[in-house]
């Protein structure tokens, strides 16, 4: 095994034979499995606000982590020092800490025969660099584009471009060792507006993509938030009442964001979830169908392989209605009898939990204006305010605003309100799905109309 350096370079070959070294003498302290996360990173963000750099950042990272395991004790521990003295400490001091813990029979690496053995190419790095003025200017833009767009924008609370690339290195005890790269590019923006009456208000948007290329111009992102923003002046309440809701895109993400906190394998054996005992039975309308894509060609969420080395999947979560798959790392299916679906995710330094890859609900026939058509009396979601849902009971409360419509048609702002209903119920009731999906996070989902829910207003 090559030797580490006083201080090592971290590039491909270096990160490699650093996590092999780690885990060689992890085995010789007499461990009997181990793993080991390397990663490096670049990142560069900035922020300007009317034409002024507010703060940039520039950062180059490298982490190493290592969980070892005497029997079904274990520890995790990480460091940034890459010395060969912090490096063998990273060791001794985790085995010292994984025999000093209580045992817990669930926990231990994926067996060998569940490990990745090739390593697809997803299209998740791009190697542009960037000059950071480019990086600076194109922040500007965006910027300019919010404010030039209508005379009533009159402020900003900044606009960032964000850029980062980087690699990450696991192996395992089990002979296990793989790597990938990945990158980002966004930009955002949130202009303020000002009425004739001084009333104010904001708004934002974003664009984020792993290619530069493929990242939607300054100039659309300013527009669509100054849009966004506009659209809320003169907003007002409305009466308590019970009316069809819709979910713009990004609102029912947030949905589909609660329905991954309920099938993930840690929520379901502590018990903390309204879908417990609920495998192979019907939660949701027919038009609710929701895959978890860890192969999704440049999707946000892709990697050949999870956090334990176990390979990413298609998952059918839920089909038509019925919840077909729970999401699952080794430990948590371990706890329910169940194999990992390839959902393990892990920081540098931690053990596994569970999480998303690229979750996103099937889109259907129905334009976003046709299912704002269909609706004679309801609201039109745009934002959801706090948290006030109960995942072991599903019920749903939260702030909200958005757009009164009215005959089919977007009639006037709304604020101040609240949305509430049941989470078990409003998957049940979703009964239109747009056909406008399109991925700006992991997790992604067209415009949604659920049959009725109660607003408390005015």
């Amino acid at each position: 095994m090559t030797s580490m350096s006083t201080d090592v370079t971290t590039n491909r070959h270096t990160l490699t034979a650093l996590a092999g070294e780690l885990l060689e003498r992890a085995t010789r302290q007499g461990a009997s499995a181990a793993d080991v996360v390397a990663a490096e990173g670049d990142n560069f963000s900035v922020q300007v606000r009317l034409t002024a750099v507010d703060r940039l950042t520039r950062a180059r990272e490298k982490r190493a982590g290592i969980r070892i395991f005497f029997g079904h004790r274990s520890a995790s521990a990480s460091t940034s020092d890459f010395s060969r003295e912090s490096l063998h400490r990273l060791v001794d001091d985790t085995c010292a800490l994984a025999k000093a813990v209580v045992e817990d029979p669930m926990s231990g690496l994926p067996e060998r025969s569940q490990l990745a053995t090739t390593f697809p190419d997803l299209d998740t790095y791009d190697a542009t660099s960037l000059a950071p003025d480019l990086q600076i200017e194109l922040a500007r833009r965006t910027e300019r584009a919010a404010l030039g767009l209508d005379t009533r924008i009159t402020n900003s609370e900044g606009a960032d471009f964000n850029s980062s690339a980087g690699r990450i290195v696991l192996g395992n005890t089990h002979g296990f060792m793989g790597e990938y790269r990945s990158s980002s590019f966004s930009t955002s923006v949130s202009p303020i507006a000002t009425d004739v009456n001084g009333g104010m208000q904001r708004d934002s948007w974003y664009a984020v993509k792993r290619k530069f290329a493929r990242l939607e111009s300054p100039e659309s992102v300013g527009h669509e938030a100054a849009r966004r923003t506009l659209r809320r002046l003169g907003a007002k309440k409305v009466s308590t009442c019970r009316v069809p809701i819709v979910f713009d895109p990004d609102m029912a993400a947030g949905l589909m964001s609660n329905l991954s906190s309920a099938v993930s394998g840690y929520a379901l054996y502590k018990g903390t979830s309204f879908l417990v005992g609920q495998l192979g039975q019907k939660i949701g309308s027919d038009l609710l169908t929701v895959y978890d894509d860890g192969l999704l060609q440049g999707g946000l969420g892709s990697r050949p392989f999870d956090g334990e080395g176990v390979p990413t999947r298609k998952t059918v979560v839920v089909e038509r209605g019925l919840l077909k798959s729970y999401l699952l790392d080794s430990y948590s299916g371990r706890k329910l009898g169940l194999a990992s679906t390839g959902n393990a995710s892990r920081s540098v330094g931690d053990s596994p939990s569970v999480g998303t890859t690229n979750l996103y609900l099937t889109p259907g026939s129905w334009t976003p204006d046709a299912i704002i058509k269909s609706v004679k009396r309801g609201l039109y979601v745009t934002e959801l305010i706090g948290f006030g849902i109960n995942m072991v009971t599903g019920d749903y409360s939260r702030g909200a605003a958005g757009l009164w419509i009215e005959n089919g048609e977007l009639t006037y702002p709304v604020e101040e309100i609240t949305i509430a209903g049941n989470l078990k119920e409003m998957l049940k009731n979703i009964d239109m799905v747009g056909d406008d999906l399109v991925f700006r996070g992991r997790i992604a989902s067209p415009t949604l109309r659920i049959a009725e829910m109660m607003i408390a207003g005015s």
